[in-house]
């Protein structure tokens, strides 16, 4: 943190006009689709007024577990893409192949990548069974990327990791969309982001689709650190940091440290559990969180609000406003707003999510 640093104890109680392609040119206007290419989750205009409360979800027990390992422990950068045409599962290892010669072509062609690649590498294209939650959901599709050694037998280093998947999608848009079109919305990487580049460049060419990344704004961070807190009494989240920037010369970054009890206390006392259809309204994430401005401001005299909200961390799992999420824990990946890529399909902003993170415990 630059400039103060605080850990206190909060006290409780305190129309869309379609063109015969749905990939790069799929619209008639890409900014009505995606409002703003780039920045969708930038905007403000529509908050959502309630979400599900947090629910359960043993996904331990349908994904196999060294996959699902591989989601782990990692910071993901997010994007969203476009339909995919004429994109088979069955045909994974070709795609291997063809994104293997890709990427050795643009190498040949003098194109940075990183460092490590220059001995040979791997690429490998998997299927994630067990991530989809509705039979409209496309399986989950694994890429993995490997430095092979000049010499020895030493094992390959995986050096690049990315997937693209769609859970929960909304199943009148994917069932609208021709048999060739394949929906996998929501792109996640993690490695260099000239591979990142160079894979993206790929899909794009092969199957027609655009990719653009996505950002999460502050209402979005405000709406996890309500339904995080929220899983506290099963799950434990043994913290909760908020950082914010606030807008001064030179500016001041703040990380906000509050005891997980304090905080499930202060969201117990605002939210009940037999509110309607067992839902978390805006206004009850709005109050939560000026408790704890307001205690901040009790102590520090700075108004929290003046700022914007940047990163949310919990031992479940982090999210940060540049568009990068993490999952801690197998027990606990995340159903976060994010995650719930299939309805990026066909809603414009990730603030019209519905769904909260998992609390399996």
């Amino acid at each position: 943190m630059e400039g103060r640093d605080s850990a206190v104890t909060t006290p409780a109680h305190t129309r869309l006009t379609w063109r015969k392609s749905y990939g790069r040119n799929c619209m008639e206007s890409p900014a009505v689709f995606w409002q703003t290419p780039g920045h969708l989750t930038t905007l403000g205009d529509r908050i959502p007024t309630s979400r599900g409360a947090a629910r359960s979800r043993n996904i331990t027990s349908k994904v196999d577990p060294e996959q699902l390992a591989l989601l782990v422990k990692h910071e993901w950068k997010l994007a969203y893409v476009t339909p995919l045409y004429r994109f088979q599962h069955t045909q994974l290892k070709l795609y291997s192949k063809h994104l293997t010669a890709f990427i050795l072509a643009e190498k040949q062609r003098g194109i940075a990548i990183e460092v490590g690649l220059e001995a040979g590498f791997k690429v490998t294209l998997s299927t994630v069974h067990g991530m989809a939650e509705t039979e409209d959901d496309a399986e989950t599709v694994f890429i993995q990327i490997h430095s092979k050694p000049t010499f020895g037998a030493d094992a390959l280093k995986p050096v690049w990791r990315g997937w693209l998947t769609c859970v929960n999608g909304d199943g009148e848009y994917l069932r609208s969309l021709p048999p060739d079109f394949v929906s996998l919305p929501l792109f996640c990487s993690s490695g260099s982001e000239s591979l990142t580049s160079l894979v993206r460049s790929w899909f794009e060419r092969a199957f027609d689709c655009n990719f653009g990344s996505l950002f999460l704004n502050s209402t979005t961070l405000k709406w996890l650190a309500a339904l995080w807190t929220g899983c506290h009494p099963t799950s434990n989240i043994r913290y909760l940091k908020l950082s914010w920037t606030m807008p001064t010369q030179p500016s001041l970054d703040i990380m906000y440290t509050v005891n997980p009890q304090d905080a499930w206390e202060l969201w117990n006392s605002i939210h009940t559990e037999d509110s309607a259809e067992g839902r978390i309204h805006i206004d009850e994430v709005q109050r939560f969180m000026k408790g704890l401005e307001t205690h901040f401001f009790r102590h520090f005299k700075i108004y929290l609000s003046a700022g914007t909200l940047t990163k949310v961390v919990t031992s479940l799992g982090s999210a940060h406003h540049e568009g990068k999420i993490k999952a801690a824990s197998e027990h606990f990946v995340l159903k976060v707003d994010v995650l719930e890529a299939g309805k990026m399909g066909k809603r414009k902003d990730l603030s019209e999510f519905d769904e909260g993170p998992n609390c399996d415990g």
